[in-house]
């Protein structure tokens, strides 16, 4: 992947302005968290990096080129999910594949090989053993592994989660980051997350984007750290051990 240069973006919701005058740039095998206050802006930038929101002004471009034109391929992994109804009928393996069919146009139909991309995934994941379960009736850490999958499939180079972990506990939370840094350092992926968890992404992440509707701090996790608002912007919460992953 290419990396995102985004310069003096702007973005607004009507005559509200969300986002202004943001400028950063994302290298390959990046590993960023955007963290920051409730309704800071968070989700709205990376919707619109994406190209899921227009911005007012500012350009993002990726190589050189806009989204579209980059053929860049993303997973998505967005705040909330459906799959979390103990009614929702599709099994582990039929979520993890439509990951696959929406990348499709018709006839959408799934291969041998597309399968085994599924199993590859839910191999990689430690979920394999699932697959033909009910997607709604797993734990909250299974079925976050089950969208992560979703999201994978695909074999994306850019990988976009929105509070991933709001729902986990805090052992289920540590193992999911774990997973991120693995995907992260051993294939590459370059990883953009969205967290409130200010203090626990400080140990996987590469780089922080402190966001409050304007970019207060971009750098390394070292650079925040060693700065002079790193206790302001933290919180303080000890995190929990448990079992291993």
């Amino acid at each position: 992947m290419s990396r995102i240069d985004i310069n003096r973006l702007h973005v607004r919701y009507g005559p509200y302005e969300v986002l202004s005058d943001i400028t950063f740039t994302v290298s390959r095998g990046d590993f960023l968290a955007v963290v920051g206050p409730n309704g800071s802006g968070k989700t709205t930038l990376i919707k619109t990096v994406i190209g899921l929101l227009k911005p007012a002004s500012g350009t993002i471009t990726f190589g050189g080129k806009t989204f579209s034109e980059s053929g860049l391929q993303v997973g998505y992994l967005p705040q909330k999910s459906s799959y979390a109804d103990p009614r929702f009928p599709a099994s582990v393996r039929e979520v993890v594949a439509s990951g696959l069919m929406v990348q499709r146009s018709n006839p959408k139909r799934l291969s041998a090989e597309d399968f085994q991309s599924v199993q590859s995934v839910l191999s990689m994941l430690q979920i394999d053993h699932l697959a033909g379960k009910r997607v709604g009736k797993l734990s909250g850490g299974q079925q976050q592994r089950v969208h992560l999958a979703r999201a994978m499939v695909g074999k994306p180079t850019l990988l976009v989660l929105d509070e991933p972990t709001g729902a986990l506990d805090p052992q289920t939370r540590e193992c999911f980051y774990t997973t991120l840094m693995e995907l992260n350092r051993t294939h590459r992926v370059t990883i953009i997350i969205v967290t409130h968890d200010s203090h626990s992404i400080g140990q996987y992440a590469k780089k922080i984007l402190f966001l409050d509707r304007q970019m207060l701090f971009y750098g390394t996790m070292q650079e925040f750290h060693d700065g002079p608002n790193s206790q302001h912007y933290f919180n303080h919460s000890h995190t929990e051990g448990g079992r291993p992953c």
